[in-house]
């Protein structure tokens, strides 16, 4: 069981800037994918970022690519994504999402593949 706590989600108006965190419970992360995903109430949760474990791929959807980071440090076993030059469609709940297994491109964006996920923090982007 991987127990993943997010955390850094808030309001900020359009074009500010957040950092979101997740922090996991298991030593052996530094093996895992880790991803965000955000949802918006009635629709299905989307794809945002992923991070391989080894070789530290990343992988964004293009809404988030130029604005947005992911990275990981596996020293303290959390992965981060900041964000900037937030819009207010960016608005939605955030979850980190963590996959025990391996994937590569396309497969590392499908919430089926991930095994654990956190609690979600709300991200919201004023006008």
């Amino acid at each position: 069981q991987v127990h993943l706590v997010d955390s850094g989600g808030g309001l900020v108006q359009a074009g500010g800037s957040l950092r979101l965190s997740c922090a996991a419970s298991e030593r052996t992360f530094n093996g895992y994918v880790m991803g965000w995903f955000r949802q918006v109430p009635g629709k299905e949760r989307e794809f945002v970022a992923a991070i391989t474990g080894t070789a530290g791929s990343t992988y964004y959807v293009d809404s988030a690519k130029g604005r947005f980071t992911i990275s990981r440090d596996n020293a303290k076993n959390t992965v981060y994504l900041q964000m900037n030059s937030l819009k207010p469609e960016d608005t939605a709940v955030y979850y980190c999402a963590a996959d025990l297994g391996y994937c590569s491109g396309y497969g590392c964006m499908r919430a089926t593949g991930y095994d654990f996920w956190g609690q979600g923090t709300q991200v919201t982007v004023s006008s």
